[in-house]
């Protein structure tokens, strides 16, 4: 933990964690991968916060996301959610900004939404665009992108479909991408869901990245899965008996 090049400043860069992780995490057997069963049994053991966690699944891929055809990109419909209330906003016009509204969707405008945007507002987790609202959407790169917010045809953001899509975001519908470490990280409901609920989309999502698997991709795919809560440790799960059963 010492480190030539910046000496003793990086001692103090050292996360110490709190007595309920540390307590937590002398329940795991670091040598173990867990069946996906038994990490969600034990996640349910743990000591929680006050708040109701989000349950998180990190995989390691074993791709480049550098090579434009290593990117692992998708969406899927968990079944049951991921338990927090979807801000979805549509850039959309005329009938199917009435779509939009009808089905639910927390936010719609068009010249009026982008000029929000511009001036920094992002307090959405999803947004869809009609197509016909791509020009004008698209200038908005450099503050959605970045916030993984910009709406894409490939996940069935950018749609004439405008009711379907809002529907299926609000519903939990979710987008999944590789950052550049080759690594997706998701969350995929709450600690306070039944086990068999968190099992079943743990399930639905890892079978949906294996789906994605690029056909430019060499060796092993998924080189490793974790599941943690918000503020609890990471457990290894048995990838290659999770892929088995998915």
């Amino acid at each position: 933990r010492y480190s030539k090049k910046y000496g003793n400043y990086c001692r103090g860069l050292i996360l110490e964690h709190s007595n309920r992780y540390n307590n937590n995490f002398e329940k795991l057997n670091r040598e173990k991968e867990y069946s996906l069963e038994e990490a969600v049994e034990l996640l349910t053991t743990f000591n929680l916060p006050k708040f109701d966690e989000s349950v998180e699944l990190a995989i390691n891929l074993g791709v480049d996301p550098k090579h434009a055809d290593q990117i692992v990109r998708g969406m899927v419909a968990l079944p049951n959610g991921i338990g927090k209330d979807v801000k979805v906003l549509v850039f959309a016009k005329d009938n199917l900004a009435e779509d939009a509204e009808k089905a639910g969707a927390d936010f719609v405008g068009a010249d009026d939404m982008v000029e929000k945007v511009k001036g920094g507002w992002t307090n959405i987790d999803v947004v869809i665009a009609a197509p016909d609202m791509m020009a004008e959407v698209g200038k908005l790169g450099k503050i959605l992108g970045p916030r993984g917010l910009m709406p894409n045809p490939k996940t069935g953001t950018v749609t004439t479909d405008i009711a379907k899509a809002v529907t299926e975001m609000k519903a939990g519908k979710i987008e999944f991408r590789v950052e550049k470490n080759g690594i997706i990280h998701n969350s995929i409901g709450k600690i306070s869901f039944p086990k068999e609920k968190i099992v079943e989309n743990a399930r639905v999502f890892i079978d949906a990245i294996l789906k994605a698997k690029p056909q430019a991709a060499k060796g092993t795919y998924m080189k490793k899965i974790t599941i943690t809560s918000t503020m609890g440790p990471g457990i290894k799960l048995d990838k290659i008996g999770i892929q088995d059963r998915v």
